[in-house]
């Protein structure tokens, strides 16, 4: 995405949940001439890779741009297995939503499809904000 359209869109916090030089290496520093603040996350997306340890950092930095009344892009290669398991990551911690709820919520607005170790750690989230909460 051009920086020209992240502009136009509005887009003031990019969560790059590809980063890294064997995926979608535009850091920080494609951004720094634009008043975007940036979070990466390089997540390989095969079952095997721990997303998990990237869910609270990307979780606090989507929440905190939402207080500001920012608009944030999280991105990954494909657009459906990393962005995708982090959003809902972020849903379940700070909307306090179950996993089923921000699965049907998402995929109404956007095709999203966690490979199967995202969603087993998304899962093991979810277990766990469940006994935090009751």
């Amino acid at each position: 995405m051009s920086q020209r359209l992240l502009a136009d869109l509005g887009i003031t916090h990019v969560v790059n949940s590809a980063d890294g030089l064997h995926c979608i290496n535009n850091g920080a520093q494609f951004y720094s001439d634009m008043s975007t603040s940036y979070c990466g996350a390089e997540a390989s997306d095969h079952p095997q890779f721990d997303l998990s340890q990237y869910f609270c950092s990307t979780a606090s930095f989507i929440k905190a741009a939402l207080t500001q009344k920012g608009k944030v892009l999280v991105h990954c290669a494909m657009r459906v297995s990393r962005s995708g398991a982090l959003v809902l990551a972020f849903l379940m911690m700070c909307e306090n939503l179950t996993l089923t709820d921000p699965i049907i919520a998402v995929r109404l607005n956007r095709d999203i499809c966690p490979n199967s170790g995202f969603l087993e750690q998304l899962r093991a989230l979810d277990n766990q904000l469940k006994r935090k909460f009751t």
